[in-house]
């Protein structure tokens, strides 16, 4: 039976699934008008939500654009990260750190590569076309282009508009005083790691691996403080200078050096280079003569061969020895540069620099315990300090009695001039061997280190000695009033071509004061200086380093607080009287 036919005006019947929907969706009783009015209003709002997404995500690109490439670079490239500052004892800033932008690029990003490229160059001309291209032609998501823009180019490279070209501020190294502590403070390369000097040596404690972990900031690093202290480093480099000028030197080096505590206060080096320039840094004359270099010491060296024998308590101040005539070894022979002619007794030795005195002196005591004493000495192996850069000495692989005979007056054996200076100061500290320091530190931290190497009466004879060369011998024109100066002289022939060069010499003056209490040793160190007619066509170290030593005495004592005493008494007095009432 079929189905009754529908009325005219009657609505077919609408199944229930569609009335469910219609219903929640748009409610009872809704005309179709509504019904086109809501799919319009839920289509506009799906383009507006994502339009609104793209937009979102452009405006976050431009945002975090240098934060995702800076996570991007600590991932792939090297970022240049913080450094503490380092200042010298008074908080004068010898290092720190200044912000920089760098240039890099996202080739992955950039569309028209030699457009870019083209721009580039042309805007930052110190630009390498080739290595711009080299590095914006591979796949890789994130390359330096240029490290340490300039602000103005900084602007003219933003002005260009080139996607996937940007900047990220990264720290750069500056060294405010230039060449004043070069050697010392050491520098970094491009990417603030240190590879040099002081700079290398906080690396090494720790600043590298902090950095690869991301916990060298700004905020957590407390400022390096040194033991240099910058007045007295600017004094003895503005002397060595003058000196290196008027004696036509090939170089001229100096170290002042706290005696009771190892600090080395002041260290230069000639020449010398500017830390903010690295390339001077690879000049192979511009090297720290003081730590990397080593030299035979000269007549300095005699103030080891004294102080062993007298320590020995084999001989004294007044014992005697042959100097009428040269002294002759198999075929070599050894002799005086202002022979006496006569027997000479052991405060001669010193204030008249005999070699013959020496080498007597030295074959009384025999080899082993010429080697065994500069060894306790710290002179037979390398000097190990803050600083990276150090050498060995060179000493003699079979050491017979003919060695013996030389290095006891400074010749068939070299150091590094910093470690004579630390056997130097034992020599006049009261017997301590102390290992230097360019970290401060204080006489009780030294104390706690020290080794006696010597008693303390040999102690008082080579501070006596000291004082009397000063005041009858070969360092006379050191002798700065009110500061009571002790010191030696060396002047050692080079070695050219296998044989020694007497026209060619390096002149040494270890210097302390004051003589009765010493504080501090200097060291000057001038390398071929020229005759001129103020030296009257002498090329000896009391001719040229002591009077630079003078000076440099004269300007750094009331620096470091050495207050002058005048009218003192003489060193026969003062110094042995005193040893023998305290014995």
């Amino acid at each position: 039976m079929s189905p009754a036919p529908a009325k005219p005006n009657e609505k077919p019947t609408e199944p229930w699934r569609q009335r469910l929907v219609r219903s929640l969706l748009y409610g009872r009783n809704v005309d179709r008008a509504a019904k086109a009015r809501a799919r319009v209003g839920l289509a506009m709002l799906a383009f507006a939500s994502v339009y609104a997404l793209i937009g979102g995500r452009l405006v976050m690109f431009a945002i975090g654009a240098d934060a995702h490439s800076a996570r991007r670079a600590a991932s792939q490239e090297v970022v240049a990260t913080a450094r503490p500052d380092i200042v010298d004892r008074n908080g004068a800033i010898l290092a720190t750190d200044v912000k920089a932008s760098s240039l890099f690029g996202e080739p992955r990003r950039i569309i028209d590569k030699d457009e870019a490229i083209e721009l580039l160059t042309a805007t930052v001309p110190d630009l390498d076309e080739a290595e711009v291209r080299e590095r914006l032609r591979t796949r890789k998501g994130f390359v330096w282009l240029k490290r340490e823009v300039t602000a103005k180019q900084q602007q003219d490279i933003h002005k260009l508009g080139i996607p996937g070209i940007g900047f990220l501020r990264e720290n750069k190294r500056v060294y405010p005083t230039g060449n004043e502590v070069a050697h010392l403070i050491g520098l970094v390369n491009i990417d603030n790691q240190g590879i040099a000097g002081m700079e290398k040596w906080l690396d090494n404690q720790g600043l590298a691996d902090l950095h690869r972990a991301g916990f060298a900031t700004d905020r957590l690093q407390k400022p390096i403080e040194l033991s240099i202290d910058l007045r007295v480093e600017h004094a003895l480099r503005d002397e060595l200078l003058k000196a290196k000028e008027k004696y036509h030197t090939k170089a001229a080096s100096g170290i002042v050096s706290n005696v009771k505590t190892g600090e080395i206060v002041a260290m230069v080096s000639l020449p010398d280079f500017d830390p903010n320039n690295p390339k001077e840094a690879h000049d192979p004359d511009r090297i720290n003569r003081l730590t990397t270099g080593v030299y035979e010491m000269g007549s300095t060296f005699k103030a080891f061969t004294l102080a062993m024998a007298l320590d020995s308590g084999k001989i004294n101040l007044n014992s005697s020895w042959d100097a009428r005539g040269n002294l002759h070894y198999g075929k070599f022979t050894i002799h005086d540069s202002h022979p006496l002619g006569r027997f000479i007794n052991t405060k001669e030795v010193f204030t008249y620099s005999s070699n013959i005195g020496a080498a007597r002196i030295a074959l009384g005591q025999g080899v082993e315990a010429h080697k065994a004493f500069l060894a306790k000495m710290g002179q037979l192996t390398r000097l190990r300090t803050e600083l990276p850069e150090s050498a060995a000495p060179l000493i003699p692989r079979r050491w017979g009695e003919l060695n013996t005979v030389t290095i006891a007056f400074g010749q068939g054996m070299s150091v590094a001039p910093l470690q004579a200076v630390m056997g130097i100061n034992a020599l006049v500290n009261g017997g301590y061997l102390i290992p230097p320091t360019f970290m401060k530190r204080s006489e009780s931290e030294a104390a706690a280190m020290a080794k006696r190497v010597i008693k303390t009466e040999t102690s008082d004879k080579m501070r006596f000695l000291m004082r009397l060369n000063a005041e009858i011998g070969t360092a006379k024109t050191a002798d700065i009033k009110g500061y009571y100066v002790g010191g030696k002289t060396g002047t050692s022939e080079k070695v050219i071509n296998g044989r020694y060069a007497k026209k060619r010499v390096l002149n040494s003056f270890t210097a302390i004061m004051p003589c009765d209490d010493p504080k501090y040793q200097i060291l000057v160190m001038l390398d071929e200086p020229q005759a001129i007619p103020e030296t009257k066509g002498f090329i000896t170290s009391g001719w040229n380093a002591v009077p630079t030593g003078g000076k440099v005495i004269e300007r750094i004592a009331p620096l470091l607080g050495v207050e002058p005493r005048f009218d003192l008494p003489p060193s026969e007095r003062l110094i042995l009287a005193a040893s023998r009432t305290t014995q």
